[in-house]
C-alpha cells in the first residue's frame, strides 16, 4: 500500500467521527489542501488548488465546513490519536509537553486577538495565542489538545464574545489554568500518567506545579533564576510549638541567619566539581551536550510555599562553560534515584513541541486561518493537527522523516486553469471609473452559533490505543 492509499484510509478513519456523511467531502478537501505545498493555507487558495474548475463553489463548502459545521474537535483529535499513538514507542518513557504559540493578526475582531507576547515574533504584538498539550515519546510527538487563550478584555466583554461565537461557559483563565483543564480532561478519559514538561512561563506558577502533583503527575518544568529554595542540608525551623488554643501553627520559621536563597545564588555558590558534561542525544551534525548539576532542594517561595514545608525535589542547573552564569533552571519531581543523565534527557524532550509548532505553521498552515470565530479557529487547528498526524504516523513507521513531506499528494492534483484569478487579486478589481465611492452601510458581524469548548478527550476510544508500554 502506497502513501496515497494510506492517506485515503486515514481520511476514512477520521470521517467516521464527523456525524454526517455530507461533511466527508469537506474533510477530504480541507486536509488535502493542508497537505499541498501552498504558500498560504487559508480557505480560498486551498479551494482553488483542490478543485480549480469549481473554485468558488468549493470555497463556500470548505468555509462552511471549517467555520460553521458543528462537528466535534474532541472526536476528531481522538481519532487522530487512535491512528498515531499505537505507532509511538513508550518503552523509554512518555511525556506531556505544555506550551503556547502565537499567531500575528491585524485588526481587533478575530477571536482572542490582543496586544500580548507572541513567541513567533519574540515580542509583544497584536496576536492570538493558543495553549496546547502534546504527547511525546523518543521518536516523535503529536498535539492532543488545543484551546485559544482569551485575554481578560475579551473574556469580560459579553458582546464581543457573542460576535465571535465564544461559548457562554468559556470564562477567563490563565494559560497554566487552561493547560491544567486540558490535562484533567485527558486523565479523566484514561490517558496515561506521563511526566509533564513545560517552560518557565508555566513552571514559575506554584499553584500549577502543586496541581500537577495533586493529579499524581511528575514534572520537569523551567523556572526563573529568582525562584527561592532551601539549599541541600538547610531547612527552616519547625513551627512554633502548639499552645493548646486556636489552630496549630503550620508555618516554618526563619531567622536572619536561616534563610532560603535564589536558585541563581545557589548555582553560583557551587564548586566546579559539582558540574558534569552530559550528552542527551545525537544531533544532526554532532552530539548535543552541556554542563549540568543536580541538587535535592525544597521550594520556599510564595505565600503557599511559606505555609508548609514542601517535599524535596530535583533542581537541575545548566551552565555552559563559556558563559558567566547558568542559562537554565529546572524543578522536577522525578524520583530521587533518577540519574542526572535521565533528568537531562527528560528535560530536553520539550524541544519536540517547538518542532511540532514549526511543522504545523510552516507546512500545515496552523496560523493561516483568516476567519474571526471561535469555532472556525479551533476547527482549523484540529484539521492542521489531523494533517500533521498523518505525516507523524508515517515518520514513526519508517523511524525517519518522510521525504518530500506533503508532495506525495501533489501529483494527484489538477493544475490551475490558465484564466484563474485569485480572489482579492488586483486583476479582479473594478476599473476606477466603475468604483462606487459612497460608503457602504454598516453591518453587524455574523454571530456563530455557540459551540462547546474543545479540550481533547479520549472518551470512547479503544483502551488499547491509550495504553503505553
Amino acid at each position: 500500500m502506497d502513501a496515497i492509499e494510506r492517506f485515503e484510509r486515514y481520511l476514512e478513519h477520521l470521517a467516521d467521527g464527523l456525524g454526517h456523511s455530507d461533511r466527508h467531502s469537506g474533510l477530504r478537501g480541507y486536509c488535502t489542501g493542508l497537505m499541498l505545498p501552498l504558500a498560504r493555507k487559508s480557505v480560498e487558495p486551498m479551494a482553488a488548488r483542490v478543485d480549480p474548475l469549481h473554485a468558488s463553489a468549493r470555497h463556500q463548502s470548505l468555509h462552511h465546513f471549517v467555520a460553521k459545521a458543528q462537528w466535534s474537535d474532541a472526536e476528531m483529535l481522538r481519532r487522530v490519536c487512535q491512528w498515531v499513538v499505537p505507532k509511538m514507542d513508550f518503552s523509554r518513557g512518555g511525556w506531556w509537553i505544555i506550551d503556547d504559540t502565537g499567531f500575528p493578526k491585524k485588526g481587533k475582531h478575530s477571536v482572542g486577538v490582543a496586544r500580548q507576547y507572541c513567541g513567533m515574533l519574540g515580542k509583544q504584538d497584536n496576536c492570538q495565542v493558543a495553549v496546547s498539550v502534546s504527547l511525546a515519546c523518543d521518536q516523535g510527538s503529536i498535539p492532543v489538545a488545543w484551546q485559544l487563550y482569551l485575554p481578560e478584555e475579551w473574556a469580560t466583554d459579553a458582546g464581543r464574545k457573542a460576535r465571535a461565537g465564544v461559548p457562554e461557559d468559556v470564562e477567563f483563565a490563565t494559560k497554566p489554568q487552561i493547560a491544567l483543564q486540558q490535562l484533567r480532561a485527558l486523565l479523566a478519559d484514561g490517558a496515561p500518567h506521563h511526566c509533564v514538561l513545560a517552560d518557565a512561563g508555566y513552571g514559575v506558577d506554584t499553584a500549577f506545579r502543586q496541581a500537577l502533583s495533586d493529579m499524581g503527575l511528575t514534572y520537569a518544568v523551567g523556572v526563573t533564576s529568582a525562584v527561592v529554595v532551601w539549599a541541600p542540608g538547610v531547612e527552616p525551623l519547625p513551627p512554633v510549638p502548639y499552645s493548646g488554643t486556636g489552630r496549630p501553627p503550620v508555618m516554618p520559621r526563619r531567622t536572619p541567619e536561616l534563610q532560603p536563597m535564589s536558585v541563581k545564588a545557589l548555582a553560583m555558590s557551587l564548586p566546579e566539581r559539582a558540574f558534569q558534561t552530559i550528552t542527551w542525544r545525537e544531533g544532526t551534525n554532532a552530539p548535543l551536550s552541556g554542563r549540568f548539576a543536580a541538587l535535592r532542594v525544597r521550594h520556599a517561595g510564595g505565600n503557599a510555599g511559606k505555609a508548609r514545608l514542601r517535599p524535596l525535589q530535583w533542581l537541575l542547573i545548566e551552565w555552559p562553560k563559556d558563559q558567566a552564569e547558568p542559562c537554565k533552571y529546572i524543578l522536577s519531581t522525578l524520583p530521587e534515584d533518577t540519574p542526572i543523565a535521565d533528568l537531562v534527557r527528560a528535560t530536553y524532550q520539550r524541544w519536540r513541541i517547538e518542532r511540532d509548532y514549526q511543522d504545523l505553521k510552516q507546512d500545515f498552515g496552523l496560523g493561516h486561518y483568516e476567519g474571526r470565530g471561535w469555532r472556525g479557529c479551533h476547527h482549523h487547528a484540529t484539521l492542521s493537527t489531523a494533517a500533521y498526524g498523518f505525516l507523524m504516523a508515517e515518520r514513526l513507521v519508517v523511524d525517519k522523516p518522510v521525504g518530500g513531506k506533503k508532495n506525495f499528494i501533489e501529483r494527484q492534483m489538477p493544475a490551475f486553469p490558465e484564466d484563474y484569478i485569485p480572489r482579492g487579486s488586483p486583476a479582479r478589481a473594478a476599473p476606477r471609473g466603475d468604483i462606487d465611492h459612497e460608503p457602504a452601510p454598516s453591518a453587524e458581524l455574523p454571530v456563530d452559533r455557540p459551540s462547546r469548548s474543545v479540550p481533547l478527550l479520549w472518551k470512547g476510544a479503544p483502551k488499547a490505543t491509550l495504553v503505553t508500554q
